[in-house]
């Protein structure tokens, strides 16, 4: 299956943080599973670094060279999937979250979120783990 991840997913699983279900664990260690990360993560993390918030201390260059180390695909964002959030309902509007569930669609893969309100997508491949 493939997977794509939300960022908060990324961090926990990259960080091993007790946070990570055992679901998504599983499915994350799963060999037959393919996994991704967006570009949208990065920049979401970049974003984040660049706040300076002492809660937030992540290096989005280590980061991203970690995930792809680690075996998972660079999904990088196309005007198709900024197109597709036009069909998305207007369930909320974190632009993030609407850019992944969009590439989700347009590409065809899982988005493993751990987010209420992304769950809500009903017509998007979101699984909440």
């Amino acid at each position: 299956m493939k997977l794509l991840l939300d960022t908060h997913l990324l961090i926990w699983a990259a960080s091993d943080d007790p946070a990570l279900s055992g679901q998504a664990r599983s499915l994350i260690e799963d060999p037959n599973n393919t996994l991704y990360f967006s570009v949208q993560s990065i920049w979401e993390i970049v974003i984040k670094s660049s706040l300076r918030r002492p809660d937030f201390q992540l290096d989005a260059r280590v980061f991203r060279t970690n995930l792809l180390d680690a075996g998972y695909n660079e999904l990088s964002i196309e005007a198709h999937h900024a197109l597709e959030i036009l069909q998305l309902p207007p369930i909320h509007r974190d632009p993030f979250d609407r850019m992944l569930i969009a590439q989700a669609i347009s590409e065809g893969i899982v988005l493993l979120t751990h987010d209420d309100i992304v769950r809500q997508y009903e017509s998007a491949p979101v699984q909440y783990v």
